[in-house]
């Protein structure tokens, strides 16, 4: 199944809301007036897609299209156009669709450090572990350092994923500081010159301030080992949470700075739209999708395929 495919199926949830509720507002020969377009931005806002791109798409149907009648296809092509621009956002890198590492900061020299925080139960195990495949298969090699170091059960998880891998772990007893793992698997990393290193990170709400200063300890502590790192600071965000992915990446990037980020479960929500929200309100891209439950199931990003395949 080819990625547009994918995003078809994971997608459907929120395809199938914008079908029912959306597309049956615009009838050819009618006209484009006030009250429709009340209509429309009432049912795009239960996609999650924000007030401000909702807002945005009004205005561009308002000026390209009110008063006028209505041409079906030119009112979903003015609304895919738009949100395109919306998801790309300005001075984005257009990355390759051939490489799916093209959206990562690569270390020239030396390991490659990725740092990947989320909040309980979001997916953030098995996106570590969707991304080390990734990285494999493009010829990358692969070290995990197991940081959630409150949950026995969160490094028995990674443990298990390392050793489907095939790749080196770096584990430490309950309770160990998980700055001091995350050190650990940097200087690992240096001395067997593995290519990327992927630190986990203890699953924590947003509002815990001393679990988020503990995170920029993290932060700080692999840029003293390794300098530049971490290279990407990636946040894994549950696509079925809708709006409170806002507090989440807000808060997280304060912490970590983050770079981007992998939204999980895409293929379980009927509020697909969050992305253009994320990207709207944050300023951050989303680098990666889960679109199922296999090691293959991580996807890069692509601003048309995604809307294409929200529209088809």
């Amino acid at each position: 199944m080819g990625l547009f495919d994918k995003l078809k199926q994971g997608l459907k949830k929120t395809k199938d809301l914008l079908r029912k509720d959306v597309r049956d507002l615009f009838k050819a020969g009618e006209i484009l007036d006030e009250e429709l377009l009340e209509r429309f931005e009432a049912q795009m806002l239960k996609t999650d897609m924000g007030v401000a791109a909702t807002t945005a798409l009004i205005e561009e149907l308002r000026e390209k299209h009110s008063g006028r009648t209505i041409v079906v296809d030119e009112i979903w092509d003015t609304i895919k156009a738009k949100l395109k621009d919306l998801l790309r956002g300005e001075g984005d890198i257009r990355w390759d669709p051939s490489d799916p590492l093209s959206p990562l900061k690569l270390a020239s020299d030396g390991p490659t450090v990725l740092l990947v925080a989320g909040v309980n139960g979001v997916g953030k195990t098995t996106s570590i572990a969707k991304l080390a495949y990734l990285l494999q298969q493009r010829g990358k090699s692969v070290l995990m350092a197991a940081g959630d170091t409150f949950r026995a059960a969160a490094v028995e998880q990674l443990q298990k994923w390392a050793e489907r891998l095939g790749c080196p772990i770096v584990t430490r007893p309950g309770g160990t500081d998980p700055a001091s793992v995350a050190y650990a698997g940097c200087e690992q990393a240096l001395e067997a010159g593995i290519d990327c290193v992927i630190v986990d990170t203890a699953g924590r709400l947003q509002t815990h301030k001393n679990l988020m200063q503990e995170l920029g300890k993290i932060h700080r502590v692999i840029g003293k080992k390794i300098e530049g790192a971490p290279h990407e600071s990636l946040l894994v965000l549950d696509a079925t949470t809708g709006q409170n992915g806002i507090s989440q990446a807000r808060n997280f990037s304060e912490a970590i700075h983050c770079t981007g980020i992998i939204l999980a479960k895409l293929d379980g929500t009927a509020k697909g739209g969050i992305v253009v929200a994320i990207r709207q309100q944050m300023g951050i891209p989303v680098k990666y999708v889960g679109v199922g439950e296999k090691l293959e199931d991580l996807e890069l990003f692509d601003p048309d395929e995604f809307v294409d395949a929200l529209f088809e």
